[in-house]
């Protein structure tokens, strides 16, 4: 008969906690830069994104490259001075990513409200829901548009799908120069001024004709009140204006979106490569 007392028991099968908590570790460390690309990019990191859906968001993306990753680091380094400038390395590139879009999408904010401040427009305005200050409904309705095109044509993928693969340029234990940052902000701070001009021009040059005209007829007849005449005219020919050209700004939108995809992956690439 088998004699339980006399049969080689070991421990008790089980988890190795210490070993859970080193993974854990390692995880979250791999998730800095995605994490930083979530708060500083548009959609991702808007407002009526509530921060636990964009939290799940962030910890599935890094499972997508933990395995990879986690293989390169180890505790020791991770845990030293060394790991804190690494720290330091994955927000500010994932800030940066983000920043740059943002940058570069504030193009349609920009445009919205020069068109709304020359056709009287500005005191139409609301709460924006991403900034929670007042932006005028035209710059709404302009940003509106972008980010409709923006996922329309995948946008939301590419960048996705380019800040993963940025972990095979920039692994998480190396440390690149930087300097790319700073170089890629400025460029796309000014890229973000000739975009808007492009899409508001035309628009302000038809408005400032009419203006003009509105100012030859109350010159040429004093006693025509200027806004009760020239107010609704202004107004009309604005609507108009930007309802015969949707199909122009769409194009331009997204001329903008592939030029803001192109900008973060050049930025990438060129931290990556020195």
């Amino acid at each position: 008969m088998f004699d339980i007392s006399q049969a080689n028991i070991g421990p008790l099968p089980g988890l190795n906690l210490q070993i859970v908590l080193d993974q854990l570790l390692l995880f979250f460390f791999c998730s800095f830069r995605i994490s930083a690309f979530l708060i500083a990019s548009p959609i991702f990191g808007a407002g009526y994104v509530l921060l636990p859906v964009r939290i799940l968001f962030g910890m599935v993306l890094t499972l997508a490259i933990f395995q990879n990753q986690a293989n390169t680091l180890n505790l020791e380094t991770i845990t030293s001075a060394f790991g804190v400038v690494l720290i330091i390395k994955e927000v500010a590139i994932g800030l940066s990513a983000g920043l740059v879009l943002t940058i570069w999408f504030s193009a349609a904010t920009l445009a919205g409200e020069k068109i709304a401040s020359t056709s009287g427009l500005a005191f139409a305005a609301q709460v924006d829901p991403n900034t929670g200050s007042s932006t005028p409904v035209v710059s709404q309705i302009l940003m509106l548009f972008l980010l409709v095109i923006f996922l329309a044509v995948d946008g939301h993928l590419i960048v996705l799908r380019t800040l993963l693969d940025s972990y095979e340029f920039i692994p998480i234990n190396s440390l690149p120069t930087l300097g790319i940052l700073l170089k890629s902000g400025i460029g796309a701070a000014g890229s973000m001024f000739l975009a808007a001009t492009v899409i508001m021009l035309p628009i302000a040059i038809v408005l400032l004709m009419i203006n003009l005209s509105i100012g030859i007829i109350t010159r040429s007849a004093p006693t025509l009140n200027l806004f009760a005449f020239g107010f609704p005219i202004t107004l009309l020919g604005t609507f108009i204006l930007l309802y015969f050209s949707a199909s122009t700004i769409g194009f331009a939108m997204s001329d903008l979106v592939e030029a803001s995809i192109e900008s973060m992956q050049d930025m990438i690439w060129g931290i990556g490569n020195g």
